[in-house]
C-alpha cells in the first residue's frame, strides 16, 4: 500500500487503486484513490473505495464507504454513509446513518438521529429524535417529527398543480399563437 500526502492543489490520479491519499489542511481539486482521508481540508470531488473526512468540505463524493465527522458535503453517492455532526446536501446510499443537518437522504436503510433532515426516502427508516419535512418509508420506526404529513403533502401538491396549470393557461391566453 502506497501512502501519499497531498499538499498541492492539483489532481491525485488513480494509478494504483490501493493508494492512500492523506490530505491535511489544504485544498485539492480531485482525489482518486483506494482510500482518501481528509483532515481540515477541502476537495471538489473524491472517487475512492473508502473516504474519511474530519472537519473537511467536499462538493461530490463517490465511494463504497464514506465516514464524515464535523464536515460539509454537497453530494454523496455510496454503498454506506456514516455522518456525525455534519452538514450534507444529497445522500444516496444503500445504508445511511446521519446525525446533523441533511437536505435529502435516499437509502434502502436510512437512520436519522438527533438532527434535521429535509426529505428522507427509504425502504426501512429508523429515526431517533429526528425532525424532517417529508418522510417516505415502507417501515418507519422510532420517534420522528414530520412537518408535512400525508394530508398536508396532498394539499400542497394539489395547490401547486392547480397554480401551475392556471399559470400555463394564463400564458397561453396572453401569449398564445394564432
Amino acid at each position: 500500500m502506497t501512502e501519499t500526502s497531498m499538499i498541492e492543489p492539483d489532481e491525485f490520479s488513480e494509478s494504483d487503486p490501493l493508494q492512500v491519499a492523506n490530505i491535511s489542511q489544504s485544498g485539492v481539486k480531485t482525489v482518486k484513490a483506494g482510500m482518501a482521508r481528509m483532515h481540515q481540508a477541502s476537495a471538489e470531488s473524491i472517487t475512492a473505495n473508502t473516504a474519511g473526512l474530519e472537519q473537511s468540505a467536499v462538493v461530490a463524493i463517490k465511494a463504497n464507504s464514506v465516514s464524515a465527522h464535523r464536515s460539509a458535503i454537497v453530494a454523496v453517492e455510496a454503498e454506506e454513509v456514516l455522518s456525525q455532526k455534519s452538514a450534507m446536501g444529497l445522500v444516496q446510499a444503500e445504508k445511511a446513518s446521519v446525525v446533523g443537518y441533511t437536505a435529502a437522504v435516499v437509502a434502502n436503510n436510512a437512520e436519522v438521529h438527533y438532527g434535521v433532515t429535509g426529505v428522507v426516502v427509504g425502504r426501512d427508516v429508523h429515526a431517533e429524535n429526528a425532525r424532517t419535512i417529508l418522510l417516505v418509508g415502507r417501515n418507519v420506526t422510532g420517534p420522528v417529527t414530520v412537518l408535512i404529513g400525508r394530508r398536508s403533502a396532498l394539499i400542497a401538491g394539489l395547490t401547486g398543480g392547480l397554480f401551475a396549470g392556471l399559470m400555463l393557461l394564463l400564458g397561453q391566453v396572453l401569449f398564445g399563437r394564432k
